[in-house]
């Protein structure tokens, strides 16, 4: 068996598990937000979302670090685009025309969000994953006087 089949061998188990608390808990408030408001989605995609993304980039810096061959391209830019990506289909799933108005595209950038703050744990930049997540909560909290009427009853 490989090194690293099964314990990380680029960062340490300490630091591995950090990362991921980091994605269930940060999105997690913004998802109870989206819960208690009663938007199109609940709190367990946010929570998801950011913990596949979190793992996905924890996989690809760790393959890096152990991929020995020059061919082997291990862009991390193009995985976390194609993650964005995936996650913005999700995202569109949320969003629903009701008369003038569209709905759920809060709760859509919301889950967007979630994939970032997820990728940014994974890569270990905590600090801007925490800033993400305040800022969106912030704004969501903010907000909600100016969209309660759009609400459902």
């Amino acid at each position: 068996m490989e090194a690293g089949t099964f314990s990380p061998i680029h960062i340490s188990w300490l630091e591995t598990l950090l990362r991921i608390a980091a994605s269930i808990l940060l999105p997690l408030m913004i998802g109870i937000d989206r819960f208690l408001r009663r938007k199109p989605i609940d709190f367990r995609p946010f929570v998801i979302v950011s913990l596949s993304a979190c793992a996905l980039s924890l996989g690809t810096l760790e393959l890096a670090a152990r991929a020995t061959d020059p061919q082997i391209d291990l862009s991390p830019s193009r995985i976390f685009a194609g993650v964005i990506t995936g996650i913005g289909f999700l995202g569109a799933g949320a969003m629903f025309r009701q008369d003038n108005y569209v709905k759920g595209a809060g709760s859509a950038s919301s889950i967007w969000a979630s994939g970032v703050i997820g990728i940014l744990s994974g890569i270990g930049l905590l600090w801007l994953a925490a800033i993400l997540a305040a800022g969106v909560l912030l704004l969501l909290m903010l907000s909600a006087p100016f969209t309660s009427k759009y609400d459902p009853e």
